[in-house]
């Protein structure tokens, strides 16, 4: 009787163990097949910028730079006061790894210059979206907030060119034989004035010409650059004012990989009304910009 009594007990036992292991690779498996094809599956990041920091920007331009865009500074007294000018200020920001830039800033007994360089690393939050192709999409909004005007056809072939050639020799041509006949009047009706008051008219008609260098000609125009960097472009702006002439900027923005840098040039004449000169500052500025990209390259 005790071995009738024993073995259905332990035939009990084993079978509860065996439900146990049962159930729990039931579970095991419904776990593993619950993410079906995991492994190897997830998509790929976009690929991260060249640059993870960035350069130190009032460190950037050298001496011979700063003394070419800012003469006014060699017209400081030697010691604190010049070393300061030349070390310019830090502008103000809020995440040191994405944006800094340093601004300079001299007060010359011609004219007053002013400096600015930025660097912007740009980040992509989308994992679907490098931040090469983010860069992209920032350089291009602010090309289109430059509202750059479309690059002026120079083909001396063209008919608007040609006709526009011609028309001006029939007019020359007219003009001349008009003028010939109108100086023969005004040599009559002036024969009476004197030398001072000759002298007069024609300062008058000299202070009321427009300066030559106030507007840029067609290859001074602000424009896509081509040969800096990625991508770049320039832009130039005159305020016109009747007491200093004008205050013009020079900005050359461009992009590498996903840094953008931006080069802004001033200069606002002091007493005298002599307009800024187009070609020089777009020369210094676009120098430096290839300065500061050479330096992002190494």
């Amino acid at each position: 009787m005790q071995r009738k009594a024993y073995v259905p007990g332990v035939a009990a036992l084993l079978a509860a163990l065996l439900t146990g292991c049962t159930g729990g690779s039931g579970a095991t498996g419904d776990a593993t097949d619950s993410k079906p094809g995991d492994v190897g599956t997830s998509a790929a990041a976009a690929r991260p910028g060249k640059y993870r920091t960035l350069p130190e920007p009032c460190r950037q331009p050298d001496k011979g730079t700063l003394d070419k865009m800012l003469p006014g500074i060699k017209e400081l007294p030697e010691g604190d006061q010049r070393d300061k000018a030349y070390e310019g200020a830090a502008t103000v920001t809020y995440d040191t790894d994405r944006r800094v830039g340093c601004r300079w800033k001299d007060d010359g007994a011609d004219a007053t210059h002013l400096l600015l360089v930025d660097f912007e690393r740009v980040v992509s939050y989308d994992n679907a979206v490098s931040d090469d192709t983010e860069a992209r999409q920032v350089f291009a909004a602010k090309q289109t907030e430059a509202h750059l005007p479309d690059p002026v056809p120079t083909d001396p072939t063209s008919p608007t060119t040609s006709h526009s050639s011609s028309a001006g020799t029939d007019k020359d041509t007219a003009d001349a034989e008009n003028g010939t006949e109108k100086g023969t009047a005004d040599e009559e009706e002036n024969s009476g004035k004197t030398d001072e008051e000759g002298s007069d008219e024609a300062s008058v008609d000299a202070s009321s010409s427009p300066p030559d260098d106030s507007v840029p000609g067609a290859d001074l125009q602000p424009r896509a650059l081509e040969g800096l960097a990625d991508e770049a472009f320039l832009n130039d702006q005159l305020t016109a004012s009747a007491s200093t002439g004008g205050h013009r900027t020079v900005t050359v923005v461009f992009r590498t990989s996903n840094v953008i840098v931006t080069v802004e040039y001033e200069q606002q004449p002091g007493t005298s009304a002599k307009v800024p000169d187009s070609k020089e500052m777009q020369d210094r500025a676009r120098e430096l910009a290839r300065k500061l990209a050479g330096t992002l390259s190494e």
